[in-house]
This record gives C-alpha cells, sequence and structure tokens, in this order.
C-alpha cells in the first residue's frame, strides 16, 4: 500500500527536477549596436547580440529571434565592446604609504578598502581585474559568491622579494627574519633563498593566488631599494617558474633594468610588470617566448616628478630622476617594435585617488598610442594573459575573455560614442594630481555587463 502511494509522489519529484534542470537560460539582446570586437581596428555597425546565460550565445547582422521572456536592449548608437581589463592592480593597498599600512592597518582595514575597490573597478568598466601583489583569494570568492560587487579577479597572493628589495615592507628597525603586517596576512613573503622561493610560492598557490609576482627589480618610492637593484639570483627565479608550471600557471616579475627584463625572460618569466627600459632586443626575445609587457605609462607623466611621495623625500626624487631619464626611451621603442602590451594603473591609495588614476592611465593609453592600440590593450591582450593561468588555476575557464565573439563570456560595455574616433568616451580624465573627484561611473559608459549579469543600465 505504501508503495502504490509514494510511486506517484517519486514521479513528480523526478519530473520537478528534470523540469528545474531544463529551464531555459535568460536571454538578453542587444539590437542595432556597433561593435568593438576587441581584436579589429574597425565597427561592425549596425548588429545584434544575443546574450544566453553568461555565453555570447549569436552575433549577426540580421535579426535574431528570441523568446517572448527574453529582455532587449536597444543600443542605437552605441558602441557595444568587451569589458575592459585591468591587468596590474593593487586593490588591498589603500595607503597613504608602505610604512603607514606596515604599522598601523589590520586584516579590516585592508579588506573594507579592498571590496570598495573590486566595485569602484567594475564600475570603470572593468569586468577583469589582475592584482599584482597583496591580495589572496578571499576578495574573488567574494566577489564570485555574490556577496560583494567586483569584476573577475586574478590575485597574485604575497608580493615575493629578497631583504632589502621591493617586497621588504618591513619597519626600518626591523631585524631579519621578524614577522611583519605584511608577513602575518600573506601579503608580502621575504625570500632570500630557492627553498623560501618554494615555499611561498606554493604557499600562494594554496591561499588562493591565480599567478605569482615575483620583485626583481626596486623601485622609485620604496625605502631601501634603488630601483637599478637586481634581486634574487637566477635559481630563485627559475624556483618562481618552476611552481607556477607546476599549477599550470606562470610567473609575472617587476623588473626595470634591461639586463633584469632579458634576465627574467631567460628564467621562463612571461609577463614583465613596468619594463620600463624595454627596447628592441628585448622585443626580440618576448616575441619568441610569447611573453606579455603591463606598464602604467604615468611612469611618463611630465609631472612625476612634482608628486608628493616623490618630490617630498629625497632619496626617492633622486631615484625619480635619474629613472625617467633612463627609461626616456619606451615610447618610441614601443612603437618601433611593438609586443603584447596590456593595460595596467599600478594605483596605491585610495578609492578615489585610484578612480582618478585609472581615467588618467586611459587618457594616456590613448595620447602615446592612438585609440585601436589602446583599445586592444584594455581588452583581448588582457585576455589573452588571463588565460596564462591555465586550464586548472584559472578561476573563469570555460570562455574567452576580453572579445566579442560566439562563444566568449557575456562580459559587455555600451559605450556613447565610437572609441575609435573619440576614445574619452571610454571614460578617461586629462588630469592627474589635482584633479576633481570623479563620478562613481562614467557616463559615457551606459550599460556594464559581467558574466551575463547587468550591473549598470542607464539607456
Amino acid at each position: 500500500m505504501k508503495i502504490v502511494v509514494l510511486a506517484p509522489l517519486f514521479t513528480l519529484m523526478i519530473s520537478m527536477a528534470f523540469a528545474s534542470e531544463e529551464k531555459p537560460e535568460t536571454q538578453i539582446l542587444f539590437k542595432n549596436v556597433d561593435i568593438f570586437n576587441g581584436l579589429e581596428n574597425k565597427l561592425f555597425e549596425n548588429h545584434h547580440v544575443l546574450v544566453e546565460g553568461n555565453i555570447i550565445k549569436t552575433i549577426s547582422d540580421k535579426d535574431i529571434k528570441v523568446r517572448d521572456d527574453a529582455t532587449t536592449i536597444d543600443g542605437t548608437g552605441k558602441t557595444l565592446t568587451p569589458g575592459f581589463i585591468e591587468n596590474h592592480a593593487h586593490l588591498m593597498l589603500m595607503g597613504p604609504n608602505l610604512p603607514a599600512m606596515e604599522a598601523n592597518m589590520t586584516w579590516e582595514d585592508f579588506a573594507i578598502h579592498g571590496s570598495r575597490m573590486a566595485r569602484m573597478y567594475l564600475m570603470q568598466g572593468f569586468t577583469t581585474v589582475r592584482d599584482a601583489g597583496g591580495a589572496n583569494g578571499g576578495l574573488r570568492r567574494a566577489i564570485d559568491s555574490g556577496e560583494i560587487v567586483g569584476p573577475r579577479y586574478y590575485p597574485s597572493g604575497a608580493f615575493l622579494g629578497t631583504r632589502g628589495g621591493h617586497a621588504d615592507f618591513a619597519n626600518f628597525s626591523a631585524p631579519v627574519g621578524s614577522e611583519t603586517n605584511f608577513g602575518r596576512l600573506n601579503m608580502a613573503q621575504e625570500v632570500d633563498s630557492v627553498a623560501d622561493v618554494k615555499k611561498y610560492g606554493r604557499n600562494n598557490f594554496r591561499m588562493g593566488a591565480t599567478q605569482l609576482k615575483y620583485m626583481q627589480s626596486g623601485g622609485v618610492v620604496s625605502a631601501f631599494d634603488p630601483w637599478q637593484l637586481l634581486a634574487g639570483s637566477p635559481e630563485e627565479i627559475k624556483a618562481a617558474v618552476a611552481v607556477a608550471d607546476s599549477y599550470g600557471s606562470y610567473v609575472m616579475a617587476h623588473s626595470y633594468r634591461k639586463e633584469a627584463i632579458l634576465s627574467a625572460l631567460d628564467a621562463g618569466v612571461i609577463s614583465i610588470e613596468h619594463g620600463f627600459a624595454f627596447d628592441c632586443d628585448i622585443a626580440k626575445v618576448m616575441t619568441e617566448k610569447g611573453a606579455y609587457i603591463t606598464t602604467n605609462l604615468t611612469a611618463f607623466d611630465p609631472g612625476l616628478l612634482d608628486i608628493p611621495a616623490v618630490k617630498n623625500v629625497a632619496s626617492s626624487l633622486a631615484k625619480a630622476k635619474s629613472a625617467s631619464e633612463t627609461f626616456k626611451n619606451y615610447i618610441p621603442n614601443m612603437k618601433k617594435c611593438p609586443v603584447k602590451r596590456g593595460f595596467q594603473t599600478d594605483c596605491v591609495g585610495s578609492v578615489d585617488a585610484c578612480n582618478i588614476q585609472i581615467a588618467y592611465e586611459k587618457h594616456l593609453n590613448n595620447a602615446f598610442f592612438g585609440p585601436y592600440e589602446s583599445l586592444k590593450t584594455l581588452t583581448s591582450v588582457g585576455g589573452e594573459i588571463s588565460k596564462l593561468t591555465g586550464d586548472f588555476t584559472n578561476p573563469y575557464p570555460k570562455a574567452k575573455l576580453g572579445v566579442i565573439e560566439t562563444g566568449a563570456y557575456a562580459d559587455i560595455l555600451l559605450l556613447d560614442g565610437n572609441p575609435l574616433s573619440d576614445f574619452s568616451v571610454v571614460g578617461t580624465g586629462d588630469k592627474w594630481f589635482g584633479a576633481e573627484k570623479r563620478p562613481e561611473s562614467p557616463e559615457t559608459i551606459k550599460l556594464i555587463m559581467k558574466d551575463g549579469v547587468i550591473y549598470k543600465n542607464t539607456l
């Protein structure tokens, strides 16, 4: 008797389960848009793009048939582009300087700042961010689970660097081997041997890193390191590459001097960060090895020497002057011998200050390289860099990023105009220090979609 009663109920449950599984993906149709696909120096005019779930399903210059429950967005006069990709950010580093963060900040301070930065980046049109040091996997988990709003996120875990190098954020009087705030939180780790590199590199992946960041050169505003520094032995850098290889991923290296860049490439580093001494010799090696470079173009801004953190510190001012003289040929060399270059801002500071710096970095890209190269830098090149994390370390492995094509992730912007003729529509700002506070999101970015979800729509 019980079997007779339960059988219809069991059948009903099974049918409900199948009905749930067969629920169709949400459809969003963009009509009458001009498309910049991330790759070509042209717009595909008056096209239609269908998004199903989180994937671009169909692109056509003909009408696309959709279901009755589909959402339709008329993009007449608008340009549909891939979401922008930031390849070198530090979402956890709020400033105002490294000593203050080392001595006075708690994990709550860093977490709150990181969550605010994540939202700011998304609302500036960046649907993907690669964090170049100082953040572990927790922020990505919060974003991907919907706890906070932000872009796709590729963190590097702790900076890896030598004592006295660019990842040494300890207080001036700290003895060798002493525990630091950055070390406790796995934001920066001192590595002075192959064994250290292996231990902390593996720990970074354990903590959610998608790639490793090695601090090979010194810096300008940091305390202990001349920018000319060649930190870490070839064996140590190769050890970082070996650890990354075992996770199917790669190493990005903070490298300034020509000798540093070539040494990093020889060790197997695939992403050169900053790379200010870039020249055609380096370009040849990078092309042979399939390597990438990301450079913060604010380093070539005429007002660099007036930045308070530089101007008011004698050692930093001296370093900045010598660096500027040495690196002055970067832009002509990049034009003469171009390689794959990703967009980089490298801001450490408040959310408002980084918002301004991002807009200015967009502006400088266009000023130095023009709209097409700048758009590629913001989109398809960043998508290729994201793929370097491999199939099992990449948190978003199922589709392409940085392009508008069938089967790619639905990370999409609608811009009010043609960015190939008026680059300002991507949300540029023509002033850095002293600029007024920027809005939460540029008015010219009319729609922001990440992973098939609309986060802004003013149409």
